[in-house]
């Protein structure tokens, strides 16, 4: 059975359905018991015509769920004749349904859940264990959604700023469970870029496919993180490397600057570098500068200082870094580094062991743990 074949073609399913008038909540669950039911039946029949085999199993599914409910008398007009089996309308609606999932009045962790469900074609224990949470739990979380966007038209103009974000979280929830989430989210943002001409869409996807070529090189072998400075380039991958520049570059020339893609040439300014050493951090700064300006972010203004101590000196760095809120995520940890760099190994092993008991997963707190104790052995 070709589950990426089932995954491509679940979203254009769906986008049928709807576009036929079904509800939403109600077409989503006919999509997911065809995808059931084709598991079954095609290694020993496949059909000629999957897609076309699809819509109708589940316009069937959606017409015996219609038919059970008062609702049916609201949808006479739609449910009367049944379609004829035979090749599907070669409309593509999955755009339509990066939208709807992406609607604003849902909570990005629901937006996300509804995008890998609806338009990735995941199921909800592969969801569920891609976010380490109970099974039920996140089919509770995916029928909040559907209930929530079932009355959106799809004629409403669509925020690509939401969608865009809502890949960008699929992206970050990294790699855990048995679906790749990095690799899903690329996967439907180049189907998007394939869809809408729109920079920062463009700029999205060269920031994953940057991002995803260090992979590799990102843990040892027993698991443990490996910070970019120490990462072996070897182990990165040149090709997708240069698919994010080529990307990012003709993203640039549109001259309609965003935050993914300012983001994205700072990644590339580090994929660039042969090593560390030649890593032009002035550049980097630069980049960082006008990220801020689009964003006002905090976390970029973190960053910032990182690099403002690579390029300038820790010293800059601790002083771009003295404006900054202590609460924010990794300040202790960015403090400790600049410390360490500056010279002040006890201050930085005591913020490297206070950062390892606010990190946020295990793997980051045996990394700061195993920094602050190195320092500490040559103090």
């Amino acid at each position: 059975m070709d589950e990426v074949l089932l995954r491509g073609l679940s979203p254009q399913v769906l986008g049928i359905l709807v576009r036929r008038g079904a509800d939403f909540a109600a077409a989503e669950d006919a999509v997911q018991d065809a995808l059931v039911e084709a598991v079954r039946v095609w290694p020993a029949d496949p059909p000629r015509d999957p897609l076309g085999w699809l819509v109708t199993v589940a316009w069937r599914r959606f017409l015996d769920g219609a038919r059970a409910e008062a609702a049916r008398r609201r949808r006479e007009g739609l449910v009367e004749e049944e379609p004829a089996p035979g090749p599907a309308s070669a409309v593509d609606d999955t755009l339509a349904l990066y939208f709807l999932c992406a609607h604003p009045s849902l909570t990005p962790a629901s937006a996300v859940a509804l995008t890998l469900r609806a338009v990735g074609g995941l199921t909800t224990r592969q969801i569920a264990q891609a976010y380490l949470v109970p099974e039920a739990t996140m089919a509770q979380r995916i029928s909040r959604a559907k209930r929530t966007v079932s009355g959106v038209r799809f004629d409403q103009p669509g925020d690509v700023a939401t969608v865009l974000r809502v890949l960008y979280l699929v992206f970050n929830e990294g790699y855990a469970g048995d679906v790749d989430l990095a690799a899903e989210a690329i996967r439907l943002t180049r189907q998007l870029a394939a869809a809408i001409d729109h920079p920062e869409v463009a700029g999205l996807l060269a920031l994953m496919l940057l991002h995803h070529a260090r992979r590799a090189a990102r843990t040892a072998p027993d698991g443990s993180l490996v910070p970019l400075a120490e990462q072996d380039r070897g182990r990165w991958d040149t090709s997708a490397i240069a698919e994010g520049v080529d990307v990012l570059q003709a993203a640039l020339a549109r001259d309609r600057l965003g935050e993914f893609q300012a983001q994205a040439a700072i990644a590339a300014l580090h994929a660039d570098a042969p090593t560390v050493e030649e890593t032009d951090w002035v550049q980097i700064v630069e980049w960082y500068d006008e990220l801020a300006l689009l964003t006002d972010s905090p976390v970029v203004r973190l960053n910032r200082a990182v690099a403002i101590g690579e390029a300038d000196g820790p010293r800059a760095g601790l002083a771009a870094l003295a404006g900054l809120d202590t609460a924010l995520p990794r300040h202790t940890a960015v403090a400790a580094y600049l410390h360490e760099r500056d010279g002040d190994l006890a201050t930085a092993a005591r913020l490297y062991a206070e950062a390892a008991r606010k990190a946020p997963n295990l793997a980051e707190r045996d990394h700061l743990t195993r920094q602050a104790a190195r320092l500490n052995t040559r103090r």
